[in-house]
């Protein structure tokens, strides 16, 4: 993949704006944007700072970066210069994160976690249902995310 994001996805994507919020019908989707994403093993945000090798580290957002950027910001700022604050006593500050599987476990379960998540998807846009599909709790459980 060459970081452009494919037909298909903002196909969907468009189906799911206009049928949210029907007045988006008529809009044109000028721009799509597509980008490997990291996410941390249990989607937990992270944020550290070793005062030793004055390295520090802040991520692992999950779908929430744009506010959650400005919080991190912040809380590194604070630690970097030793305050302990409301924000230096976040339960994420010095989180560490489980370890990724090994090669290839790590590959097909992420594929077998898009091929669930995909499923619920379309089990959700062909029913009327108002309850979260059991593939997707079940990908929710072996991802970590429940």
């Amino acid at each position: 993949m060459d970081g452009a994001t494919q037909q298909q996805s903002i196909y969907r994507l468009k189906q799911i704006l206009t049928r949210l919020f029907p007045a988006a019908a008529s809009t044109h989707v000028e721009h799509a944007w597509a980008g490997v994403l990291g996410v941390p093993r249990d989607w937990s945000a992270t944020i550290g700072f070793e005062s030793s090798s004055g390295l520090g580290w802040a991520g692992g957002y999950v779908g929430t970066g744009v506010a959650t950027t400005n919080v991190a910001g912040r809380t590194l700022a604070d630690l970097v210069t030793g305050r302990s604050t409301e924000l230096t006593n976040l339960p994420w500050v010095g989180h560490r994160v489980h370890k990724w599987e090994i090669e290839p476990v790590r590959w097909l379960a992420v594929r077998g976690l898009y091929g669930a998540y995909n499923a619920a998807d379309r089990l959700e846009a062909t029913s009327n249902r108002k309850t979260t599909p059991i593939i997707a709790r079940a990908a929710n459980f072996v991802s970590g995310r429940s």
